[in-house]
């Protein structure tokens, strides 16, 4: 009895000898060696495992930039630039700086844009209100107010404004596109941060035709195109009765936001702009038999006598020069008169003495 359990260890403890020699030379033989680079930069990476890389999680996101040998493409939003430019070193390529980027809403349906039709008493989340109707409001496209987008975010970067029941995206926002994946309706969008963190973007993401747009939400893009007309950098795109704003060609000119009817389209982040000066009001004249009243008064009022330069008035000549001019002058007349007088009288008198 005990040689037999004696053998029985023999024989186990032979056989796991030989697998494990077996296990090693296999090992050994099928052994890969990684590359010391993907600890290094593993170790760098902020850990977050958000997945906004595009990767299952930082150790995935290493090594997959590791083994491309290259940084085009990769990118940790977490981490940004900064992290970015500290890992170049370390792969031995040069990092290319990404403009940074954060969550927009693109829906402004809140309970008071978009009014609700009926009360809802049941499941609240995204996913199964999307399936079951098109939400209280009664746009199949617009934000249904659950919140799973806020629950998905990591970073304490989203809350649900219990006022208008939409998510609001705070400034500490990393762009990791979990609140962009979380949403079912794709209302949640990643843009440029823009600088000093203006934007502009077309807050609606309705389809319909203006007026069952506008029948849903008052603040709804109706598809007018009137911003498309007056943006002169070709940065709007209309599409199905909807416009988009492409943040990469958009100048922030603020045009666009003038002319939209419904308020469709935000700003953000950007100065008051200045009151324009009011324009007054023109005034009616009344017309008498569709002439104005001013024109024929103007012809029943007697015309003016012009008054021309040679009757005006001359200018008396002072006491002064009247002097001047009666000593200067009736001496000369006198003589003149004297002497046709003197010449008048002599043939007088000789016609006498001839008459006689």
């Amino acid at each position: 009895m005990e040689s037999a359990v004696l053998y029985a260890i023999l024989s186990m403890s032979a056989i796991g000898i030989g697998a494990a020699v077996i296990l090693y030379f296999v090992a050994q033989k099928f052994k890969v060696i990684e590359d010391p680079k993907i600890d290094l930069v593993d170790e760098a990476l902020p850990g977050a495992n958000c997945g906004g890389c595009g990767y299952a999680g930082c150790r995935a996101f290493a090594e997959g930039m590791v083994k491309a040998e290259s940084m085009d493409g990769f990118f940790c939003p977490v981490g940004g630039n900064d992290l970015m430019k500290s890992l170049a070193p370390i792969l031995g390529v040069e990092a290319q700086e990404k403009k940074p980027q954060i969550a927009v809403l693109r829906c402004n349906g809140s309970i008071k844009n978009s009014i609700p039709k009926f009360e809802y008493d049941g499941d609240n989340t995204c996913s199964f209100t999307t399936n079951l109707s098109a939400g209280v409001g009664g746009c199949q496209f617009g934000c249904l107010g659950g919140g799973e987008c806020v629950d998905a975010c990591d970073f304490d970067a989203m809350y649900m404004d219990p006022e208008t029941n939409l998510p609001v995206v705070k400034v500490n926002c990393v762009a990791c596109n979990a609140c962009v994946e979380a949403c079912p309706r794709d209302i949640l969008e990643l843009r440029n941060r823009g600088p000093k963190e203006k934007r502009i973007f077309v807050s609606c993401i309705n389809e319909e035709k203006g007026p069952l747009a506008k029948k849903n939400c008052s603040v709804a893009c109706i598809g007018c195109k009137a911003c498309v007309k007056v943006c002169k950098f070709d940065a709007i795109d209309f599409d199905n009765f909807l416009a988009y704003i492409n943040y990469e060609a958009c100048t922030l000119c603020r045009k666009c936001v003038e002319v939209c009817p419904t308020n469709a389209i935000h700003e953000l982040n950007f100065k008051p702009r200045k009151p324009k000066a009011e324009i007054p009001a023109k005034v009616v004249k009344p017309k008498v038999d569709g002439v104005e009243a001013s024109k024929v008064a103007a012809k029943t009022e007697a015309p003016k006598a012009e008054v021309k330069a040679e009757d005006a008035p001359k200018e008396e000549k002072k006491t002064e020069d009247i002097k001047d001019e009666a000593k200067a002058t009736p001496i000369v007349e006198d003589k003149k008169e004297t002497s046709s007088k003197e010449i008048v009288s002599d043939e007088k008198v000789e016609s006498i003495k001839d008459n006689k």
